[in-house]
């Protein structure tokens, strides 16, 4: 049986899909496994790495990559990120920084890091395990990363443990691409804290071949870290 693990996986190797010679960034686990997945059927060109300076493919050394070499390629729009959020709303600004009133927040989080740069100069995509309205907000608390209301390059898609969703509407707002197997409309209407586009029949998350659930399974992932 495919888990929601495994259909989340093959997603986030699907925002990779037609990108080319990239250097291909992730946060956690999911998109980690998403990426080498990619890179393994439908996008042998994809740069991976082991998250450090180190590019792979199938496990095997492939290269050397320093941190100065990935700051050019952001600078050069030839890096595809996909991101964290704490908080994401309808235009796709992101928060990682903090919650609440940035000069006396709530809670602390980790800055602005790298969001700026990505946001503004090539690709850049989201992970958001649990969808839910404290993540979706009408107004993120401070924005980190930029969104197509405010010149960001290219927000592609957000990929969450319910639904896919894009940007793929006239004023560039979020939209419902597909929910995932077992997954209602509303269920995601609900967890989410705006609007949302929802255009017609929405369409069900493809489930992965049972090439990439051996690849998974058995090479990718084999202790179950994307369960956890």
């Amino acid at each position: 049986m495919t888990t929601r693990a495994e259909i989340c996986v093959t997603a986030c190797a699907e925002a990779w899909r037609g990108d080319g010679a990239i250097l291909a960034s992730f946060a956690g686990t999911v998109p980690g496994l998403g990426a080498r997945l990619a890179q393994l059927t439908f996008a042998p060109d994809l740069l991976v790495t082991d998250g450090e300076a180190t590019l792979l493919r199938d496990d095997a050394v492939e290269g050397w990559l320093p941190y100065r070499q990935v700051f050019a390629m952001v600078a050069a729009g030839t890096r595809h990120v996909m991101m964290g959020a704490s908080q994401l709303d309808r235009h796709g600004n992101s928060n990682i920084s903090c919650i609440g009133d940035w000069e006396r927040p709530k809670r602390q989080l980790l800055g602005v890091r790298g969001a700026p740069g990505n946001t503004i100069g090539h690709t850049t995509s989201y992970w958001v395990p649990r969808h839910s309205p404290r993540v979706f907000v009408e107004h993120v608390d401070m924005v980190s990363g930029i969104g197509g209301d405010r010149g960001a390059h290219e927000i592609r898609v957000v990929v969450t443990d319910l639904a896919v969703l894009d940007f793929a509407t006239p004023d560039h707002t979020m939209r419902l691409r597909s929910t995932h197997p077992g997954v209602t409309v509303r269920q995601v209407v609900d967890a989410t804290g705006f609007p949302l586009v929802v255009s017609g029949q929405v369409p069900q998350t493809r489930m992965p071949t049972a090439e990439e659930l051996a690849l998974i399974r058995d090479h990718l992932d084999p202790d179950g870290r994307r369960d956890r």
